[in-house]
């Protein structure tokens, strides 16, 4: 796996921008913070998964905290969203995407680190899908919100989806490059068909779907 330490830090990086503007656009449109809770939301979102990541993998301290290039990121995401948030509603549905995107990154991120920690394959999956959704669970339990990935269209699933592609893939021999990008791919499609179509994972019997 030659090309795993670059790949890891591109993936990481690029899911750490993409949620960096979606919890910042959050933050603008539904909890209307100004600049500090902007830069606030929109850092919690785009680093708190690879954080609880790290304390699992007991990676200490977190990259966050012994890479600048991921707070510098993160706090690049948060003000381009705060100055550009208005032009930015002209796109189709910005928070949304933005989220599938950071999602599809950071769950096969996730597991491409664990599986260099030396984790179990079971157990890179389930971190890889932390990763991806633990920011985005802080997000919402800062603005006041049920978190998305208990409450809405398919959220957890195409990140384990994504993650074990990842794992399957690269345990089978195929490079990691093609594997992340399959992994990333699959939970992205996943993930926007469940919003496109309102798909849910299965609730109890009779339940009442909220949100």
């Amino acid at each position: 796996m030659d090309t795993a330490f670059p790949t890891l830090l591109v993936l990481d990086l690029t899911g750490t921008f993409a949620f960096a503007l979606n919890g910042a656009l959050i933050a603008i449109r539904v909890a209307r913070f100004d600049i500090i809770g902007v830069i606030t939301l929109g850092m919690v979102t785009a680093l708190g998964g690879g954080i609880i990541r790290d304390v699992f993998l007991d990676s200490l301290p977190p990259a966050t905290f012994s890479d600048w290039r991921y707070l510098a990121v993160a706090a690049t995401g948060s003000l381009v969203a705060f100055a550009f948030g208005a032009r930015m509603d002209r796109l189709a549905r910005p928070i949304v995407v933005l989220d599938a995107a950071g999602l599809s990154l950071f769950a096969v991120s996730g597991a491409l680190k664990a599986l260099n920690f030396e984790a179990g394959l079971a157990q890179a999956v389930i971190l890889g899908a932390i990763t991806a959704v633990g920011g985005g669970t802080l997000r919402d339990m800062m603005v006041s919100r049920i978190p998305v990935v208990l409450r809405s269209e398919l959220y957890a699933v195409p990140a384990l989806a994504g993650a074990l592609v990842l794992v399957v893939a690269t345990q089978a021999g195929a490079p990691v490059v093609p594997a992340a990008v399959a992994g990333a791919a699959l939970c992205f499609a996943i993930r926007m068909l469940g919003v496109r179509f309102d798909l849910h994972a299965p609730a109890p019997p009779g339940a009442d779907r909220q949100g």
